[in-house]
């Protein structure tokens, strides 16, 4: 399926091997040249918009002594509530920096929101909402004091389906992705706050993401995701372009090992792919505690260390300038990155001081700083309606119309019982509060042991938010069956009884029901992969309130992939929502939904396959030892399914799934007519991009090259909107079947009809040349588009050749 590659990247030119007789490896001489060296970094040059800013942080460094540059690199544990802070410096009126988490909302912290989930913005296919989602929290990240977010997260991408983190990120489609980053970037930083995009790159699984100790005392290093040259520009790069080219002031490197070295001193995707090809102008921040050499790590393009240079920065750095072993241009270069980062968004007038509103305790007394803004309510409850998405509703259960009688059932209907604030890595402050956090918190260190085993769902309460330092910390929790009451009680039509801790085939339901609604979760954390996909647990409740119940009503907050086949074909499952993680407002989004306020317009950011096995070799995290002993100590993941993962490994498989990516239903119904491609092909249709190198790449990658218009009417009898999306099948081998090139999100009055417009750029109609490195056009051969509701639902089709 993987067509063979030409690869200047991840070749294996093993230059020096080292292995005991039985042939393991143990010094990672052995994979010197897998990942191409390229030196040295290069400078900051202010491309595109940011040549006021250079030139600012230039006049700026000058007047810094070597170790004011080197505290600039490194982080220190500032009086305060920050995940990282970087040094004052008071002679020049720099005030420090603050950093924080995350994705989601300002973390463990009080007086902030908590807002929907990556996967639940990328459910929602809504660019304008994804847009002011981010203007609204980047006003509290400022209202606190935070200079740098700490996201949005691109990276997991989502190729491992059981993968701890993916909720965190919009889809493992990237063009989805990337379109709803950019959205996020461009609105957040409207504020003045930074972004930081993470995790750069391949840092698909938990598993071994950091270097343990084996029996024998042995290290046994990070996982090395191995991804060759192809794979890594057509589909893990591909969001982070967008996020460059919006401006993203910083990038966070990854855990793991890429190719075998380190990404944060991996030279190849920081010095070459990252500041040269796609000519980043900001600085490259680590993950905390990603560093793992000194020299090597600055050599190689890193420009900030978190959360302390201590280790092997700090006056180890300093003396490395003084002595030559690091030029101080590449310290002047690390310096100016960070100060022109700060320049970039203004933060020299009037912004917060650094951590302002950040307390470092809060159950000690402190004055509050409430960052929250009455005018984000709307938009707060809004992405949390839209990233519901119906998959299953027969006969038109759903919505709920007058019901008499409500039976509620399942743990995640409530909310959880303990809320309360706690210093350090806690529950709370991870957004643990619903399950064992003993059962992740070993995933971010080994004094955390023993560790509870990782369920898979969160039984102590609804899922709001996934764990880990992605998680949200909200000013209330709407349950679900709270909403429901608060309803019934504003109608005073409906009786509704409740069993919430009968979680099994025990559980009975009220003969007189009208419908019976059913509350599961799928958990997903930082620090551990998920064990599963479903659970039996979880599914016995199912079936058991379906065998009583001729109207059952399922909704499952999912932190990523669900599978339903044990029960989804159930005679009397009529309706199921993946309601994913929408934050503070869950419950009232979800009644908004259930009564008929408004109509579901979710539509699913993956695929949901019938069985484990139709995810193939990527369905779980690779476990520790399946490289067998010669790799014990350097555990390998080779991307050997290329670009294949999600749907386009079930088109090109021709593997039916259950629910494709794209697909969501609504309340009303929806045609698809009228496709052109209009004018038709323009502009510059040279094979190879020419123009300058600015933010994410060549300008011309970016240029508008073929626009494709479809009509879209509303048949039904609802006012609803719909996600009109189109695919492109590029006529190149290697390529899959299709892939997702436009999508569009229209709200229409029943009857009425909307003419959707998708530009389709150089990018978007390109290949990556490995032997030209660049990206190529193919021309003489017929492009094909297909427009329509999902993925496999593409009523629209036409051509057009270069």
């Amino acid at each position: 399926m993987v067509t063979n590659k030409v690869l200047k990247f991840g070749t294996a030119a093993l230059l020096a091997t080292t292995t005991t007789a039985q042939g393991q490896i143990t010094n990672d001489t052995y994979f010197y040249g897998q990942s191409e060296p390229v030196y040295p970094s290069p400078n900051i040059t202010g491309l595109g918009n940011w040549a006021a800013a250079f030139s600012q942080a230039q006049a700026f460094v000058a007047q810094l002594t070597i170790e004011e540059k080197t505290n600039l690199t490194g982080g220190y544990a500032g009086n305060n509530g920050c995940s990282g802070n970087i040094y004052a410096i008071p002679r020049l009126g720099f005030p420090g920096l603050c950093v924080t988490d995350a994705g989601q909302g300002v973390r463990a912290t009080d007086f902030v929101n908590g807002y929907a989930s990556g996967i639940h913005v990328g459910a929602s296919w809504n660019k304008q909402l994804t847009y002011q989602r981010g203007v609204d929290m980047g006003g509290e990240f400022r209202a606190k004091g935070v200079n740098i977010q700490l996201g949005p997260v691109v990276g997991p991408l989502g190729r491992v389906a059981e993968g701890g983190r993916n909720w965190e990120g919009f889809s493992n489609d990237p063009y989805l992705s990337g379109k709803l980053v950019a959205q996020h970037i461009t609105g957040f930083q409207t504020n003045g706050v930074g972004t930081c995009t993470k995790h750069y790159i391949g840092n698909e699984q938990e598993t071994e993401r950091n270097p343990t100790l084996s029996s024998s005392n042995q290290t046994i290093e990070s996982i090395s995701t191995n991804i060759d040259d192809t794979t890594l520009h057509e589909l893990y790069l591909w969001p982070f372009v967008d996020a460059a080219h919006a401006g993203t002031v910083s990038m966070m490197c990854s855990y793991q090992r890429v190719n075998n070295s380190y990404g944060c001193q991996n030279s190849k995707i920081l010095n070459g792919v990252l500041k040269t090809e796609l000519g980043f102008q900001g600085f490259v921040m680590s993950d905390w505690f990603a560093q793992h050499s000194g020299v090597a790590s600055a050599q190689a393009g890193m420009d900030m260390v978190m959360p302390s240079g201590l280790a092997f920065w700090g006056p180890n750095l300093t003396q490395a300038v003084e002595n030559g072993t690091v030029s101080e241009s590449r310290l002047d270069d690390m310096a100016t990155r960070i100060m022109a980062s700060w320049y970039y968004t203004n933060q020299q007038s009037g912004f917060p001081q650094p951590g302002y509103g950040m307390p470092a305790n809060l159950l000690a007394p402190h004055d509050p700083v409430n960052a929250r803004n009455p005018a984000a309510r709307a938009g707060l409850l809004q992405a949390a309606i839209e990233g519901h998405v119906l998959v299953k509703n027969t006969n038109n259960a759903l919505p709920l119309r007058n019901p008499q009688l409500l039976t509620v059932h399942g743990y995640d209907a409530v909310w959880p019982l303990n809320n309360m604030p706690a210093p350090g890595l806690s529950g709370w402050a991870l957004g643990l509060t619903s399950t064992d956090p003993q059962s992740v918190l070993c995933g971010f260190s080994a004094v955390f042991g023993p560790c509870t085993p990782f369920l898979g769902y969160a039984a102590n309460g609804t899922l709001y938010t996934g764990g880990g330092s992605g998680a949200t910390s909200p000013a209330y929790i709407s349950a679900p069956l709270d909403a429901i009451q608060s309803r019934v009680i504003q109608t005073g039509n409906t009786v509704v009884y409740w069993d919430t801790i009968n979680n099994n085939a025990t559980s009975a339901v009220a003969g007189a029901a009208d419908a019976c609604l059913v509350f599961i979760n799928a958990e997903a954390s930082e620090g551990v992969d998920r064990p599963n996909l479903r659970d039996t647990f979880s599914d016995t409740l199912v079936r058991n309130i379906a065998n009583q119940c001729s109207n059952t009503i399922v909704t499952i907050h999912n932190a990523g992939i669900r599978l339903v086949d044990s029960w989804i074909d159930h005679p009397n499952v009529t309706a199921v929502i993946y309601a994913h993680l929408p934050g503070q407002d869950s419950g009232t989004a979800l009644v908004d939904i259930l009564f008929g306020d408004v109509s579901p317009s979710g539509k699913l950011p993956y695929t949901v396959a019938r069985n484990e096995s139709d995810y193939g070799a990527i369905l779980a995290a690779v476990p520790p030892g399946a490289n067998g002993s010669q790799y014990q100590l350097f555990p390998q993941d080779t991307f050997s399914e290329g670009v294949y993962i999600d749907y386009r490994a079930f088109d090109a498989q021709n593997i039916t799934p259950r629910y494709e990516f794209g697909f969501g239903l609504t309340y009303s119904n929806f045609s698809y007519s009228n496709i052109v491609v209009n004018p038709g092909p323009t502009g510059n249709l040279s094979p190879y991009p020419t123009g300058p190198i600015v933010p994410g790449g060549h300008a011309d990658l970016f240029d508008n090259l073929v626009s494709v218009t479809a009509t879209i009417t509303n048949t039904g009898s609802v006012a609803a909107a719909e996600v009109g999306q189109l695919y492109l099948s590029i006529p190149a081998a290697g390529q899959p079947v299709r892939q997702l090139r436009g999508f569009e999100k229209v709200f229409l009055q029943p009857g009425q009809s909307a003419t959707v417009t998708f530009d389709l750029q150089r990018r978007d109609l390109s290949v990556w040349d490995v032997v030209a490195q660049q990206w190529r056009l193919v021309q003489g051969s017929a492009y094909t588009v297909s427009v329509g509701a999902s993925s496999r639902n593409l009523p629209l089709t036409s051509t057009f050749t270069l």
